[in-house]
């Protein structure tokens, strides 16, 4: 394959996740060693350069292109949203996102506070014309074989139908682009199939997705999703999160059955040693270490935002998803999208 000649330069929120700046660190170095013979990939560490200096010390290959933007300050898992971007100015993640504001980086990874990424985001970036409220995508397996697209899953709690319908139009463009599928299933998150059933929410929702140019199929049920009877599957933020942590939660669930059903006998471990090993392989796709971290759509820049409980390799993961957001130029086509819906609501 031969080499993009196009620079990325991902600034990285150094001070993010859990294991700061260990994880970051070394998951750059991951992604950089994994991308660099295809793209010409600098990543810019935004931390406290003092400690990142001490991680890469003695691990940073010869050829690693990165640059280290001081921060005095850390946006913890505890703080508000709005006293994050309005007391930490500081902080690596408003530092981080402000360097792709300015043009200095064409992507913001982070595995810090959702909330405080998410509001930081829509006012360092701001917001793609025509889009209301960002939101979050979470890609999860299905029997189909393809990856289905939730949005969202936790940037908005509190919804209007306006919103669902451009978590849909985003939502389709991402499955589009992302994942190579054309003319994406959309379907609505509901309590039944019918047009009649559901909340205020999606009953108000369900006509505006029906009369659009999306590919609407209706309502979907939650024993859908991991089907794939919808490419793209959309919700509020509250139904959304839950949907993806109790999506997560299963490998883990399923390792602890595993230890407790251990027998004694060789020939019984074996078959279940066996067994367990064909089950790692197949929950894979919802381990959040392997998918990294979810998509901000909406906002007018690339953003990833990922678990605080991040590894290296999630860290890796993530920075590779920042690159494909920013190979596709996904903003620029949903703003396309939505601006031609509103043109043909005018005409």
């Amino acid at each position: 394959m031969a080499k993009n000649n196009r620079k990325f330069r991902i600034a990285l929120d150094a001070m993010g996740s859990d294991y700061a700046p260990e994880s970051e660190v070394r998951g750059a170095i991951l992604a950089f060693e994994a991308l660099k013979n295809e793209i010409d990939i600098e990543i810019i560490y935004a931390g406290n350069e003092t400690e990142i200096n001490k991680i890469l010390t003695g691990i940073t290959p010869r050829d690693f292109k990165y640059s280290i933007l001081h921060a005095d300050e850390v946006v913890t898992m505890d703080d508000e949203p709005t006293v994050a971007l309005k007391r930490k100015r500081n902080s690596s993640m408003f530092k981080g996102l402000e360097l792709q504001a300015q043009g200095n980086a064409d992507a913001f990874v982070s595995a810090g506070n959702t909330g405080a990424v998410l509001a930081t985001s829509t006012v360092v970036l701001g917001k793609i014309e025509g889009v209301s409220r960002p939101t979050i995508g979470a890609f999860l397996p299905s029997r189909e074989g393809t990856p289905v697209l939730v949005v969202d899953v936790g940037a908005n709690v509190e919804c209007k139908p306006k919103f669902l319908y451009e978590f849909a139009v985003m939502g389709s463009i991402c499955a589009n682009e992302v994942l190579g599928i054309k003319n994406p299933k959309v379907g609505l998150l509901n309590i039944g199939e019918e047009e009649t059933k559901g909340n205020e929410l999606t009953l108000a929702t369900y006509p505006l997705l029906k009369n659009s140019n999306l590919n609407f199929i209706g309502n979907v049920e939650g024993r859908d999703v991991l089907k794939g009877e919808a490419n793209v599957v959309v919700c509020d933020g509250f139904v959304g999160n839950i949907v993806l942590k109790f999506a997560e939660s299963m490998p883990i669930f399923f390792k602890a059955q595993f230890e407790h059903h251990q027998v004694t006998g060789l020939y019984q471990n074996l078959k279940l040693r066996a067994a367990q090993s064909t089950l790692r392989e197949v929950s894979l796709p919802l381990d959040s270490q392997e998918s990294g971290g979810v998509p901000l759509l909406g906002v007018a820049g690339n953003v990833i935002i990922g678990h605080g409980n991040s590894t290296p390799k999630a860290i890796k993961s993530m920075i590779m998803q920042a690159v494909t957001l920013i190979q596709n130029e996904i903003n620029k086509k949903i703003e396309s999208a939505l601006k031609q819906t509103d043109d043909s609501k005018q005409s």
